[in-house]
């Protein structure tokens, strides 16, 4: 090995490293699975989430979630009255990051356990918010403001960022797939196509700014991370912002800077080289026994998993 190429290996290290930290603040996603070997889970290795979810651009789609979600004051007000992000940022990204990549990636029985803790979590979230409307976190039709910001964020964050090209055809089949997840959760309306999905969270008529939308929005701006994430976080923020649709961008009280997508390709395509796609597809594929695309994985499997692969090759 050369030395450019030691230095180039460490370097795409550390970016892992870094990255991986973030999410460590919680439990572990997948920590089971292979004790389900050959389910292929709620979507499968053919979904189009697979694909969508487990690519860099995810970072971005994160990101503009839980900016979308900001724009509806009862879901701001809950997250204000209930949530511990101001004093556990991390614990509160990881647990979220650990939800999304178990109903994405989880054998069936890990999907039904991820979908029960939200719901266990979610149904003491209740209150009024600053406008005098009531709140509850399980209502079908909150639920569903959460779900489907979450589906649209991380579809056009990929449609923006991701890796190749996604037909419109693929797009709907990723909305189906996602709806299959909020179906789980009572969330309701739940579009079926991405223009439907886009167009009922841009027109959606209870959408307001209020203080917890100020606050959340604040801290999204400046979260307390360490400044060599801080860096390219920002650079992932304005990206993000710059995919929100204008009526919401004035709701929510952020700009579209110039510049700012092109700068998140550049983001996004460094992070795809340093990390590789998500380990927990990788996972995934290794335990439904589907075929594992060559070069798209940097990051170790597991011993467990190797163990396996090989047991299948012998």
């Amino acid at each position: 090995m050369t030395a450019l190429r030691r230095v180039i290996d460490a370097a795409r290290d550390r970016v892992v490293a870094t990255t991986t930290g973030l999410f460590s603040h919680g439990p572990v996603p997948l920590e089971h699975t292979l004790e389900h070997v050959d389910d292929p889970g709620l979507l499968g290795p053919d979904s189009v989430s697979w694909r969508v979810i487990g690519d860099a651009a995810a970072f971005v789609g994160g990101i503009r979630a839980l900016l979308v979600q900001t724009a509806h004051p009862e879901v701001a007000a809950g997250v204000a009255d209930h949530s511990t992000y101001r004093e556990d940022p991390l614990g509160r990204l990881s647990r979220t990051s650990v939800y999304v990549t178990e109903t994405t990636y989880g054998a069936r029985a890990e999907v039904d356990a991820a979908v029960a803790v939200v719901r266990r979590v979610h149904a003491p979230v209740r209150g009024a918010s600053p406008r005098g409307r009531p709140y509850a976190a399980s209502t079908p039709e909150l639920a569903a403001w959460v779900h489907n910001s979450l589906t649209d964020s991380f579809l056009t964050a990929y449609r923006h960022f991701g890796a190749t090209p996604l037909s419109d055809d693929d797009a709907d089949r990723f909305v189906v797939e996602q709806r299959g997840i909020g179906e789980l959760l009572g969330a309701a309306p739940l579009p079926s196509t991405a223009e439907e999905l886009s167009a009922w969270l841009r027109d959606h008529p209870d959408l307001a700014g209020s203080p917890g939308q100020l606050e959340a929005v604040d801290f999204l701006r400046r979260p307390p991370l360490p400044w060599p994430v801080l860096v390219p976080y920002r650079l992932m923020f304005a990206a993000a912002a710059a995919t929100v649709p204008e009526r919401l961008r004035e709701i929510i009280g952020i700009e579209e800077r110039p510049g700012a997508e092109r700068v998140g390709q550049l983001m996004i395509r460094f992070l795809r080289w340093a990390l590789g796609s998500s380990p927990s597809w990788h996972l995934a594929l290794v335990r439904a026994g589907a075929p594992i695309p060559d070069g798209r994985f940097r990051q170790p499997l597991p011993p467990a998993a190797r163990e396996l692969l090989r047991r299948r090759s012998g």
